[in-house]
Formats: structure tokens, C-alpha cells, sequence
């Protein structure tokens, strides 16, 4: 009893809440090699787990489980990277295929469907939303619907100011997130119609994403001339209300500034900064 006392506490100095029987016999089933002997008065007090409780590889202790995106082991042994909390689990990364890594085992939610807490936050999944509830305890949070919260259109990545010359194609760019989906208009100055009119160097282009339930437009300006200079706005709207953000166009000629001050847009089609890239976002979506 001693021996095995003193083992049990070198073990809890190293992070093991349970321990290999000292013959390699399990406790439960004599020759039964490589099992553990649970000892439960020296099991770690559990924390706050974002990711929920899960047994330990030896399924003796209570231990925190890995959260979405975390490392995992495949064959759910948890021996190495730990197991997957509650309602995840561990699959192969195959996207990494595509850009010529080594896909890794990483936790995923069993659920990807999108949750509206009462604190009117759209959560990704019910991971996501479980998270929270374990982050802010003591406060009151459930789920109102599923889907995503009700929303007026919210602009997450705003067109920019740009200084250009004449001949040059300009490019503005406009992210949207709103549910239901936005529908998004360009319109220049104070004019009531929405570009791009009749003006066949004038063009505009949507598509869905980067994330769900959002909406990428661009207004693309060829051989920009003077008369295109002005206050461009972009508009979203849906039954709920409607955002609006504007950009400045100001066309110098080539001898009037330095090459410095000529803008780098970025064009349909590429990935242009996402909200959550330019400033840290503590929510799913926004």
C-alpha cells in the first residue's frame, strides 16, 4: 500500500491521474497487459472546460475535453492529444490535401448548424454556443431558435478611400453579413438610381461568402475618367432594416501625384481581408 501510494504521487507530479498497475496487470483483470489502475483520490480537480468533461485514457478521471479545431487522436485511445469534447469528433482534415500538407485529426462538431443564443449572438454550431455557456457562468444563456439571430444587414468589411488616375481601373469592395441574406446596391453621390446604370465601363459582382450567411460585392470602375470621381455608396438591406458604408474616389491625372498614392484594389474573385482578419473578433460570425 505504501509503494503504491508513493508511485501514485511521483505519477500526480507529472500531470497522470492514472496509473499503470506496478506488475502490468490491470487491478480489474489479471494478464491483461497495458491497462490502468484508476485511482480516483488522485484524480485532478476538473476546471472550467470550454469543450465539457471526458474521461481520460485510462476512462478513470474527469479531464478536460479538446475543443473544436484541436488536435486529436484518431482511434479515440486519447493518449496522445487528448479526447474530443462533448459533441465532437475527431476526423481527418482532408482539406489539407488540397493545399499539399499532411491532413491532421482535428476535433469537429457533430452539429454545423447555426444556433441563436439570447443574448441575440449567432453562434456557428452548438459547440460554439456551449463554449460560451461554460465561459460565462452564472450567467443565463439558451438557445432562443435554431438558425441564425434575426438581423439587420451589418457591414464587416467597408469599402476604402482610393486615389487613382485617369485610365486606371478602380475597384471597390463591400462584405455583408445579415439573416435573412442582404441585398446589396451600389449608388454614387446623391443619385436616386443604383449603379450601374447604362454606363457600360461600370460593372458590378456579388457572390456569397466568406462565411455563411454573408455577401461579397464589388463595384468595378474600367478606364476610370474624372467625371468618376465622387462618393460611392454601398447599401444592404433586407426586411429587417438596412447598413450603408461610402468610399471617396478622387482621379488625378499622371502628372498631378507620385505613383505612391495610386490604389492596390483588390479584384473580384480574390480574397480580400475579412472583418475578422483586420480586427480580433471574439464571436463566431461577428
Amino acid at each position: 500500500m505504501l509503494l503504491l501510494l508513493v508511485m501514485g504521487l511521483a505519477w500526480s507530479f507529472h500531470g497522470a491521474s492514472c496509473l499503470p498497475h506496478p506488475t502490468g496487470l490491470t487491478w480489474a483483470e489479471e494478464g491483461a497487459e497495458g491497462q490502468c489502475q484508476c485511482v480516483p483520490q488522485l484524480c485532478p480537480r476538473a476546471t472550467t472546460c470550454p469543450a465539457g468533461l471526458v474521461r481520460d485514457h485510462c476512462g478513470c478521471c474527469l479531464e478536460c475535453g479538446n475543443a473544436e479545431g484541436q488536435l486529436c487522436d484518431l482511434d479515440g485511445s486519447g493518449t496522445f492529444y487528448g479526447r474530443c469534447g462533448e459533441n465532437l469528433e475527431c476526423q481527418l482534415d482532408i482539406q489539407e490535401l488540397g493545399y499539399g500538407g499532411i491532413p491532421e485529426p482535428q476535433c469537429v462538431c457533430r452539429s454545423q448548424a447555426a444556433v441563436c443564443g439570447s443574448d441575440h449572438i449567432t453562434y456557428q454550431n452548438i459547440c460554439k454556443f456551449q463554449e460560451a455557456v461554460r465561459e460565462r457562468e452564472g450567467r443565463n444563456l439558451s438557445i432562443t431558435s435554431d438558425g441564425p439571430c434575426l438581423a439587420v444587414p451589418q457591414i464587416k468589411h467597408h469599402p476604402q478611400d482610393q486615389v487613382n488616375m485617369s485610365g486606371h481601373d478602380v475597384i471597390f469592395m463591400c462584405e455583408v453579413f445579415a439573416y435573412p441574406m442582404a441585398l446589396v446596391e451600389w449608388r454614387k453621390d446623391e443619385q436616386e438610381f443604383a449603379l450601374p446604370g447604362d454606363d457600360p465601363h461600370i460593372s458590378i459582382q456579388s457572390r456569397g461568402g466568406p462565411l455563411k450567411y454573408e455577401l461579397s460585392s464589388w463595384l468595378q470602375i474600367e478606364g476610370v475618367r474624372k467625371a468618376d470621381r465622387g462618393t460611392y455608396f454601398c447599401i444592404a438591406h433586407n426586411k429587417l432594416g438596412n447598413a450603408t458604408a461610402k468610399a471617396t474616389l478622387l482621379v488625378v491625372s499622371a502628372e498631378a501625384a507620385p505613383p505612391a498614392l495610386f490604389s492596390s484594389p483588390v479584384n473580384p474573385g480574390e480574397e480580400a481581408p475579412t472583418a475578422s482578419e483586420e480586427e480580433e473578433d471574439s464571436s463566431d460570425y461577428y
